[in-house]
């Protein structure tokens, strides 16, 4: 049983029988097996990787045109992109952005409409001369007056007694007359002085002006230096262009001149 027998050369288990050949078979078979499970394998990741390569191909073949290499690292860099969400994040405020360029806009648009209706607004109208009716006029002493014993000077102050603005403007014309018609005058010659100018009296508004006379001199029987016979009117007739004639008396006095002259000021809003 131990000799050549079936535990020997000839034998089934131990020997070169049927479990050597059994286990060359197997052996041999086990690796042909694995070998066939690598081709498989080996051949579906030439399969799988093929694609890839083919399409890696037309993107390597983009940048044949000369000088376009930078439009070749776009084309290869899609996929990339794709994958990535921060390229595509610098769109988003561009979007936005032409809302908010246009904002601006509408108020310029507004911005023509205001002097349209300044431009359409009616121009203030002028404001007329004062009428007769409108001035109450009185007359005082000036405090600076020529030396001597008349009147020497005084100032007519016109008041607006009616209910809207009027102007008064230029310089008076001046008679002397008694207490009865107007028309009954002496005119004086006048000498105007200064500028005249507009003055707009509002209601209850004032304006004057200064009336000056050669000076009657000595007392009692006064004389002018002229050797011309001094003049006395109870009251004087104070005319202004467009304002008509008034007839003023003074409040303490009358009115005492020589070689019946007069300086006067142009009316003024200033007190003289």
């Amino acid at each position: 049983m131990n000799g050549n027998g079936i535990n020997g050369n000839g034998g089934v288990k131990n020997g070169n029988g049927v479990n050597g050949r059994q286990r060359g078979t197997g052996g041999g078979g086990v690796r042909k097996a694995v070998a066939a499970v690598v081709v498989v394998s080996a051949a579906l990741v030439v399969t799988a990787c093929q694609p890839t390569e083919s399409s890696s191909k037309p993107a390597q073949s983009a940048p044949a045109p000369a000088g376009s290499s930078p439009a070749a690292s776009p084309s290869a860099s899609a996929p990339t992109a794709a994958g990535t969400p921060t390229a595509s994040s610098p769109a988003a405020p561009a979007t936005p952005a032409t809302p908010t360029a246009s904002a601006p806009g509408a108020p310029a648009t507004t911005a023509p409409t205001e002097p349209a209706a300044s431009a359409s607004a009616p121009a203030p109208a002028a404001v007329a001369a004062c009428a007769a009716k409108s001035l109450e006029v009185s007359a005082w002493q000036a405090t600076e007056r020529p030396v001597g014993t008349g009147t020497g000077a005084a100032i007519v102050e016109f008041v607006n007694v009616s209910g809207k603005a009027c102007v008064l403007k230029g310089h008076p014309s001046v008679a002397g007359a008694g207490n009865g018609s107007p028309e009954h005058n002496s005119p004086l010659a006048v000498t105007p002085t200064g500028s005249a100018s507009p003055v707009k009296l509002a209601p209850g508004g004032k304006a004057w002006t200064k009336l000056t006379f050669v000076q009657v001199q000595g007392e009692g029987d006064g004389y002018c230096k002229s050797g011309a016979v001094p003049s006395v009117y109870p009251t004087v007739v104070v005319g202004l262009p467009g304002s008509g004639s008034h007839q003023v008396a003074l409040n303490d006095g009358q009115f005492a001149e020589c070689d019946n002259t007069v300086t006067v000021t142009a009316v003024s809003a200033v007190k003289p």
